[in-house]
């Protein structure tokens, strides 16, 4: 080195450790932006997988458009594009990187690519799971109640049979969908249709129907709910807490509350609606847990499937958006540290022409010194033999 301390350069001191904070700071900054494009390649081979799913949920929904299929076909074809919905939801709410989420619309970050103060990039990834890109079905709910003869209550009809029938608002509909009676006062009184298994006949409970199930899925099943807000793709459960509720997502996270039972306010900011729930209307309290599954488009008929295909199309194209946004910004990251690399290299040959040494002028002036220093020395030893000569002479 040419500078060991402050004595042996003081101007060229300090500028040589000034630059030296400039050479680590970009050193560290083009692993930052190597950071930075690992995590854009996770979110982009989450994407790429989301991609391919909403390929086959197109597909899905073009082959349940054609009317060659019946009901049943639909029906399996439905429980195909369920599943996929729940696995673009579960992509977008489980990619992480460094233990951040990228994908579920909560990723704002800031990369610092620079050796100074500003010198950021930021990135936003939007929300890409099955309920943003809006290929998750509607909810409905399904309350059933047992109305058993001489069971709890008191049947006032003859020619009724014992078994489970489901509360469709203030219709009464038995295993095979057939409406068999109809309520005007909230269930406790149901009057039997012309045709159906209670006959004309009315059944008078003395209480509403106040036990049953609930459950939330997104087909066959009728009864009265409200959305204003979409929950993801997935399997939920209803608990009771106390005197309330709490809405609980796949991973027993709580998501809503509501402290009536009808009413489920997000757990987050406690004014978004996530559901609505009117059983009461309908004369029927619920009990403890419930299950609450929320699936995929509905492509259960021709209509719905054709109107499906658009929506898919809509959802494709907002990944793709995604997709080309985080392939620009790795394609900038990778000229960034090679510049950051071009600037670091520059910026060390400068700093070792003020630090270090020349070797080359310290070397050619170390060999002329060493010349000089072997032709005294052989001056030298000639000089001791003139002496020596003059002795023989004298003998």
């Amino acid at each position: 080195l040419r500078i060991n301390r402050a004595g042996d350069d003081a101007a060229g001191l300090a500028i040589s450790e000034k630059m030296r904070g400039q050479i680590r700071g970009l050193d560290m900054a083009a692993k930052n932006a190597q950071d930075g494009i690992s995590l854009i390649q996770t979110a982009e081979g989450a994407l790429n997988e989301t991609h391919s799913i909403l390929q086959r949920m197109r597909e899905l929904a073009v082959q349940s458009a054609n009317d060659t299929n019946v009901v049943i076909d639909r029906s399996e074809l439905q429980k195909e594009v369920d599943q996929l919905a729940k696995e673009i939801s579960r992509i977008g709410q489980t990619t992480q990187f460094n233990t951040q989420n990228l994908l579920n619309g909560d990723f704002d970050g800031v990369f610092h690519i620079g050796a100074n103060e500003g010198q950021n990039l930021q990135l936003e990834i939007s929300d890409m799971r099955a309920n943003s890109l809006t290929v998750v079905g509607d909810a409905k709910i399904e309350l059933t109640a047992e109305i058993t003869s001489g069971g709890s209550g008191q049947a006032i009809a003859d020619n009724k049979a014992d078994g489970t029938y489901t509360i469709d608002g203030a219709n009464l509909k038995d295993a095979n969908g057939n409406v068999v009676a109809t309520t005007s006062d909230s269930g406790k009184t149901w009057v039997g249709n012309e045709a159906g298994t209670l006959g004309k006949d009315t059944i008078t409970f003395e209480q509403k129907v106040d036990t049953g199930t609930i459950t939330i899925s997104n087909n066959e099943v009728t009864g009265t709910a409200q959305f204003t807000h979409k929950l993801e793709a997935g399997d939920y459960t209803i608990e009771l807490v106390g005197s309330g509720y709490q809405l609980l997502d796949g991973g027993k996270n709580v998501v809503a509350t509501s402290s009536s039972g009808i009413e489920f306010k997000s757990a987050k900011d406690n004014t978004t609606v996530l559901l609505t729930l009117d059983a009461k209307a309908s004369g029927v309290t619920t009990d403890n847990s419930y299950t609450v599954n929320i699936g995929g488009l509905d492509i259960s008929s021709q209509s719905t499937a054709n109107s499906a295909i658009t929506t898919i199309n809509n959802a494709i194209e907002n990944v793709s958006a995604e997709r080309a946004k985080l392939g620009a910004l790795q394609n900038r990251l990778e000229h960034t540290i090679n510049n950051l690399g071009t600037s670091s290299e520059n910026l060390t040959a400068a700093e070792s022409r003020i630090r270090d040494v020349d070797m080359a002028k310290e070397m050619m002036e170390f060999t002329k010194m060493s010349i000089l220093a072997q032709a005294a020395n052989a001056m030298l030893a000639q000089a001791n033999q003139q002496p020596q000569g003059v002795l023989q002479l004298l003998r």
